[in-house]
């Protein structure tokens, strides 16, 4: 008899159906006031200022944590997100980044230069 998956595998498998199939269909806004859907931004800030960067932090976080396919890619931004990555890859749960850096190579650490 199999054991059942762990929550772990059951939160990487959530994440993991989530992700763009290319960081290239990231096209989001790099600039500007930015509104979240309640779906997305349910407790706290619902508006983002991207030219703040505590604001563009905390709207990448939410994103990454709460957003669906759709979501991700009409909000992030594969420029910004990589350059980001390196202290955002610190703020977001482990499973979250996993996925994401196995998925992307441009995410690894080390591989955002050759981006």
């Amino acid at each position: 008899m199999a054991l059942p998956p762990s929550v772990t595998e059951l939160r990487r498998a959530r994440f993991a159906r989530r992700l763009p199939v290319e960081l290239s269909e990231l096209k989001g806004p790099v600039h500007g006031t930015v509104r979240l859907p309640l779906h997305i931004a349910w407790s706290g800030l619902t508006q983002f200022d991207l030219d703040q960067a505590r604001l563009r932090m905390s709207y990448y976080r939410i994103l990454l944590a709460e957003g669906q396919r759709e979501d991700l890619v009409r909000h992030l931004n594969r420029e910004v997100l990589i350059s980001m990555w390196p202290i955002l890859r610190t703020l977001i749960s482990r499973d979250i980044r996993d996925v994401w850096e196995s998925a992307f190579d441009e995410l690894v650490p080390g591989n955002q230069a050759a981006a």
